[in-house]
């Protein structure tokens, strides 16, 4: 389970400071070698437990910029999440 952070994402910080497990790092650590900030899938809880929906969605300033992911089977994923690519937050 998981949220994605898409291309459009501005490197404005708001989303790292909101994740209540540490699972989004900067540009700086994406392993993908985007310039971009990256979820760490295996951290991510989709703010389950924590928040009625994902923090770094709802903090971000960039509209779509937070996408859900498949959700893993055996995970816990938020119920009302969307499909894989839909915006987190419309």
């Amino acid at each position: 389970m998981a949220v994605k952070i898409t291309d459009t994402c501005i490197n404005c910080g708001a989303c790292i400071d909101e994740c209540p497990v540490e699972a989004i790092v900067d540009d700086s650590e994406n392993p993908t070698g985007e310039e971009i900030y990256y979820v760490i899938e295996e951290k991510c809880i989709e703010c389950v437990g924590h928040y009625d929906e994902p923090a770094c969605a709802a903090a971000c300033p960039t509209e779509g910029c937070i996408v859900w992911s498949d959700c893993a089977e055996g995970a816990t994923c938020a119920e009302n999440r969307g499909e894989p690519g839909e915006p987190v937050i419309e």
